[in-house]
């Protein structure tokens, strides 16, 4: 597969991002967030995507350099609708909201609501442990066909609806969980696809509600559906996530779809809590990482060279890439060059945005 630097990857991301109409902040914003979900090992929400928001722009459902509505502010709850505005762009604003309010009160809870895919929930989880902030989102993926089968169904009712939690560290998230409630992501199912390669078994279900490892039905055909992972576990999470963004958020849900309209919508309800206002910051890092140290002192397992917590691998996979490069597969680069060529963008201005920074 083409491997490629982080700075090829970003510039040809934004290059596309002010195609598509963005304005210079927003578009760094986009390219930022895609290429560190590659280097985070999460191909599912990086770069892979822009085929996807050239479509939904092209289907005017998405907005570039949309102006959100505050529909609520009472000071530690703020409600706000994006609108279908690009979706990285309307996150991390909120999210800064929420984080400057939760600095102000002490914590917010932040409803975002009909934000065109804000990508990957993590980099929200980061970017409030960096501000010494926890930070906890329910999410609800709308405005498609359902993606998820809950435990005990034959057939998808609902998205893949991550959930994500972090706490500060010294640079970061001393801790952070950030998943999909399905097995798999739905973009890494998109990825099995486009290698041709199977996925894991588990993680699928044909059309007639059978195991399968093939991903043609699913990504090619539109049928068939992602199992939720955990058995009931994962599906309860996962409806909580929809209540949660939807009925409580209130944002489009898997419920209105009779408005879908084949984009990609999500909406989030968060709490952003100042953990300098719950008591002395070196104890809550001192017991954070402590917990962390009894965890991984025990014995790995077979199979296993040591023990992790939820974190550790995106940013081991973030150095291993930083210096070795991003591999994009070769259909999925094939499919951003398309996108960019449908936006104007001319092969010799996106081989200038690679540039010589092909690893």
């Amino acid at each position: 597969m083409p491997v490629f630097t982080p700075e090829a990857l970003y510039n040809v991301t934004h290059l596309i991002s002010r195609r598509m109409g963005s304005e210079e902040a927003e578009a760094a914003e986009v390219a930022d967030h895609l290429v560190r979900a590659n280097l985070a090992g999460h191909d599912s929400h990086g770069v892979g995507m822009l085929p996807t928001y050239v479509r939904i722009l092209h289907e005017n459902l998405l907005v570039p350099n949309q102006t959100a509505e505050i529909v609520v502010d009472t000071g530690a709850l703020l409600v706000i609708d994006a609108r279908r505005g690009y979706g990285q762009r309307m996150a991390a604003n909120a999210v800064r909201m929420g984080i400057e309010r939760a600095k102000q009160v002490g914590a917010c809870v932040l409803a975002l609501r009909n934000a065109a895919h804000i990508g990957r929930i993590g980099t929200y989880g980061e970017l409030a442990a960096a501000n010494g902030c926890v930070f906890t989102a329910f999410v609800n993926v709308s405005d498609h066909r359902d993606a998820q089968a809950t435990w005990g169904a034959a057939e998808p009712r609902l998205g893949t609806n991550p959930f994500c939690a972090a706490v500060p560290g010294e640079d970061g998230p001393a801790v952070m969980l950030d998943m999909a409630t399905t097995t798999i992501a739905a973009g890494k199912a998109r990825v099995a696809y486009n290698k041709g390669v199977p996925v894991a078994e588990g993680c699928l279900i044909d059309s007639s509600g059978n195991p399968t490892t093939d991903p043609t039905e699913f990504i090619r055909d539109k049928t068939g559906a992602l199992r939720s992972f955990g058995t009931h576990k994962g599906g309860g999470l996962a409806i909580m996530c929809e209540i949660m963004a939807t009925a409580i958020a209130g944002g489009q849900g898997a419920a209105h779809f009779a408005q879908a309209k084949h984009g990609v919508m999500n909406s989030m309800l968060a709490t952003i809590i100042d953990t300098s206002q719950l008591g002395d910051p070196a104890k809550i890092a001192a017991d954070i990482q402590a917990t962390k140290a009894h965890i991984k002192s025990a014995r790995p397992a077979p199979g296993f060279d040591e023990v992790l917590v939820p974190g550790e691998p995106e940013r081991r996979y973030a150095e291993q890439r930083r210096a070795k490069g991003i591999e994009v597969d070769t259909q999925t680069w094939t499919d951003i060059r398309a996108a960019a060529l449908s936006l104007g963008i001319t092969d010799a201005e996106f081989d200038r945005a690679v540039g010589a920074n092909a690893a």
